[in-house]
């Protein structure tokens, strides 16, 4: 069996954990800056000789292996939370209360994982490949406008202090919780509410509809608890 990984950033080296367990051999391919899910979705599916493609279910995996799957013509198995088999994979569904055993027939596996779930494993000595350039022009980057985290990655933080609505404003967000996460050198994260508020970006939500992080301690401040919240960071350790 041969799978292909799609690198993502931080997140590779936690999904190599996830390809390696279904066995055999393993590519990256790391993607390209300005990456497009249209045109490199084709380039994907014309890739010979892969069992599986595996990708972490980042907003870019998310993005792209649907599209690579239904190219394929095959189903694509998401959040994958454990490897049971090359072709039986578990997943949680109903916000993280239910786990669901998925067994896949499909010929070729697309499956993306929660990166969270597994620990990393080094990439050191894993065969690259590349892709050629595509010819669709149906999308194309207009601008981009990237904003850099201070601190660690709130994805892979080992410490992440969460702040809610219960703040009342940005500036108190900023004075209380800014000066901790520094003291403890962690990630900043929010609650929906603190996000729909304006407190901070969308990109530090944590939650059903934001990123899942599973740090080894999330401190939780002004937040009420609820479900979606809790199925963002409920593998948190402590």
């Amino acid at each position: 069996m041969t799978t292909l990984l799609i690198g993502d950033g931080e997140a590779t080296a936690h999904a190599l954990t996830a390809a390696l367990a279904l066995g055999g051999e393993v590519h990256i391919l790391d993607l390209p800056p300005n990456v497009l899910a249209e045109p490199l979705a084709q380039l994907i599916r014309d890739l010979d000789g892969y069992d599986a493609i595996v990708a972490p279910a980042t907003s870019t995996g998310k993005n792209l292996l649907p599209r690579v799957a239904a190219l394929l013509d095959v189903m694509v198995i998401s959040d994958v939370i454990e490897v049971v088999s090359p072709d039986t994979f578990k997943r949680q569904s109903y916000a993280g209360n239910a786990i669901e055993t998925v067994q896949s027939t499909d010929a070729r596996k697309v499956v993306t994982v929660r990166a969270s779930a597994f620990p990393p494993t080094p990439t050191d000595g894993i065969k690259t490949v590349s892709l050629g350039p595509s010819e669709t022009t149906l999308s194309r980057i207009v601008s981009e406008d990237a904003q850099k985290a201070a601190g660690p990655e709130l994805g892979s933080a080992k410490i992440v202090v969460s702040g809610g609505r219960a703040f009342g404003s940005k500036e108190k967000f900023d004075q209380l919780l800014q000066p901790l996460a520094q003291k403890l050198d962690a990630a900043i994260g929010a609650s929906r509410a603190a996000v729909d508020s304006g407190y901070v970006p969308n990109d530090l939500q944590v939650g059903q509809t934001g990123k899942i992080v599973a740090p080894e301690v999330y401190i939780a401040v002004g937040i009420s608890g609820a479900i979606q919240h809790l199925a963002g960071m409920k593998s948190s350790k402590v």
